[in-house]
């Protein structure tokens, strides 16, 4: 290990640098420090001016990676060339940019949010994310990654360089309520200059939506109208879906990545065929799972702005966008498309800003934690787990997981559901669920691959199948009802649980 000393310097400012043939150090008058041949291992005494000191030290140390680096300087952030360039802004990098760089970029750069605060307050105050003028570095940072993630989605760019506009959310399900508010209005305020009834708007989706598109039509008064899936197909069928707009069609949802198998719908057929057909419908691309998959994995495939009647895209950051849970995000190909109604303004946290969100105050941290991905990783490499996709084999494009079921056999006496608690007993959360409607009450068991799913970890999970199916198939019928009555009891938290889900809401008189 090499460490550069000065008199007066605290432990934590000194820099550490990666010395495995223990190079010689020198040190030029710009304080610049550049590694020269390998020398002896000496120690030196701290004086008051920089000097050359050589540690043994039998603990193995990271030392500072530079990718690509080209400029020797491996001892410091600020000695390395990123400090040199600015950080990204507009686009994803191309390489990736080494962990401790990223790292100190991001956190020197939010040095500045909250300091007038803390000088009268005498304290680090919370991040409230909304507080725009109190945070200013936090809601650039949001700007962004709108902006990366616009790009990575190939929203076009104007000539003055302004493109995809966006905010993030809680999550896809927020994104998808202001993505419905927004087509919803805009379908609305066309109707309205044109003299015509706003009384039935509808939304078409696939029966395979997860359940927040079911609450936008609910809490939004949309009339649901559902391509059904089949026993052969668990997507949405794009003749199906063009067939069923009407006049009072607010938008088509597509989803990349449906939670039941994790096949992408083809957008590019929905698209394609609206423009032969001349419909005048948009369509939003639910991309909570898909959306940091899709242009890594597949870069080829045209699910997102580069089809014409995509408007709007919603992706979950806390899924395989490595951030933790709580984070969405919502763009749409230009601010035409989000009815300025729906923006608000308000001046009583300090200055005028913007306003376009369900949820009003929230912290920062998801927002960060996005930014520090995208511009750790870059577009280069999948980021870490999605290499793994390339193993996973399926029938159709889609997210890295297995959906299976059993084939039928009359003679079974237990199913899907008794397998997924059996598998619970030996510690694997293996969900089982019923599939969509009109699929011949199909049921299936799903495994994701996530990025520590190992050779080894799935060789255990295939061991332990077998040996639950085993099990299972020497029990009779009242035997493996009681077994599951157990295992639900003693091995589910739902089973264990004593309070009420949806307790009754009494009044107080």
């Amino acid at each position: 290990m090499v460490l550069l000393s000065h008199t007066g310097d605290s432990p934590d400012s000194r820099q550490k640098a990666d010395s495995t043939s223990a190079p010689e150090i020198t040190v030029d008058p710009g304080n610049m420090v550049h590694l020269a041949s390998p020398g002896h291992h000496q120690r030196c005494r701290q004086s008051r001016q920089w000097q050359r000191i050589l540690i043994e030290d039998p603990r193995p140390k990271s030392p500072l990676h530079l990718v690509e680096n080209s400029d020797s300087y491996t001892t410091s952030v600020y000695g390395s060339r990123f400090a040199g360039e600015n950080l990204p802004k507009v686009e994803m990098p191309e390489t990736e940019m080494p962990k401790e760089v990223a790292y100190r970029l991001i956190k020197d750069d939010l040095s500045l949010d909250g300091r007038r605060g803390r000088e009268a307050h005498g304290r680090v105050l919370f991040k409230n994310f909304i507080d725009y003028e109190e945070y200013p570095q936090s809601a650039d940072i949001q700007n962004r990654c709108v902006s990366m993630i616009g790009r990575l989605f190939h929203a076009p760019v104007a000539s003055d360089g302004s493109g995809a506009v966006g905010t993030s959310c809680v999550g896809s399900s927020e994104a998808i309520m202001l993505a419905v508010l927004a087509m919803k209005k805009r379908w609305k305020n066309r109707r309205t200059a044109a003299g015509l009834s706003i009384d039935k708007p509808n939304i078409i989706m696939s029966s395979a939506v997860q359940v927040c598109w079911e609450k936008a039509a609910r809490y939004f008064e949309l009339e649901e109208k559902l391509v059904y899936c089949a026993p052969d197909r668990f997507i949405i069928d794009p003749e199906q879906a063009a067939d069923l707009v009407d006049e009072n069609t607010i938008g088509i949802c597509v989803i990349l990545g449906t939670t039941y198998t994790g096949e992408y719908e083809d957008v590019r057929a929905v698209s394609d065929i609206l423009v032969e057909r001349k419909l005048d419908v948009p369509i939003h691309v639910d991309a909570a799972s898909g959306g940091f998959v899709a242009p890594f994995i597949s870069p080829e495939l045209e699910w997102d702005f580069r089809c014409e009647k995509v408007v709007s895209i919603n992706v979950s950051g806390h899924k395989y966008g490595l951030v933790y849970p709580g984070v969405g995000w919502v763009l749409w190909r230009s601010p035409e498309f989000l009815p300025q109604e729906l923006v608000f303004n308000i001046n009583y946290l300090g200055a005028d800003q913007a306003s376009f969100t369900l949820n009003f105050s929230k912290g920062a941290s998801q927002v960060i934690g996005q930014y520090y991905q995208l511009i750790r990783l870059g577009k280069r490499e999948p980021p870490p787990g999605q290499q793994l996709h390339h193993h996973v084999q399926t029938r159709r494009r889609g997210l890295p997981l297995v959906a299976f079921r059993f084939k039928d056999d009359p003679e079974r006496e237990y199913d899907e559901f008794t397998l997924a608690h059996q598998l619970r007993v030996r510690g694997w959360v293996v969900p089982a669920y019923t599939m969509a409607p009109h699929t011949n009450k199909m049921k299936m068991l799903r495994v994701v691959v996530r990025e520590d799913f190992s050779k080894s970890r799935c060789d255990n999970l295939i061991a332990d199948i077998k040996l639950s199916i085993n099990f299972l198939d020497n029990l009779d019928r009242e035997s493996i009802k009681k077994h599951e009555a157990y295992v639900l009891r003693h091995n589910t938290a739902s089973g264990r649980a004593t309070h009420n889900p949806l307790p009754t809401l009494q009044v107080l008189g």
